[in-house]
């Protein structure tokens, strides 16, 4: 069994103002699943999107809020886990002064991102 060391995986820029560190998985698409750790900083959103397959999220440190569809947006900080269902709308950002690290376990050997146009308003 490989044991991934965070400090040896290399920061990706992924959007102004976050990074992302693949843990498992590979462009190929040779895992079944996908894991990554996404950094940041303090004002960042995620444009909204979906994924055509579950995603789970883990808020490791910061703090933040969360818009999915069917639901307010509601705070969150370490120690919560959300499950997002296949093809739900949602949308993080970032609310406190210090960044906000999260783990992506994305249900497919491949990222797949679609992002919307029709963002909700953000509640402050």
């Amino acid at each position: 069994m490989p044991v991934i060391l965070h400090e040896d995986v290399p920061f990706d820029p992924f959007r102004t103002g976050a990074t992302y560190q693949t843990l498992v998985g590979d462009e190929q698409g040779s895992t079944p699943f996908r894991i990554g750790i996404q950094t940041s900083a303090p004002g960042y959103r995620t444009q909204l999107h979906s994924h055509p397959y579950m995603e789970a999220l883990t808020i490791l440190e910061g703090e933040g809020e969360v818009w999915m569809e069917g639901a307010d947006p509601f705070p969150v900080s370490p120690g919560m886990t959300l499950v997002f269902p296949a093809n739900t709308r949602h949308w993080f950002r970032v609310s406190g002064t210090r960044p906000m690290k999260t783990c992506g376990v994305h249900a497919s050997p491949h990222r797949i991102v679609i992002v919307h146009d029709d963002s909700p308003p953000v509640q402050s």
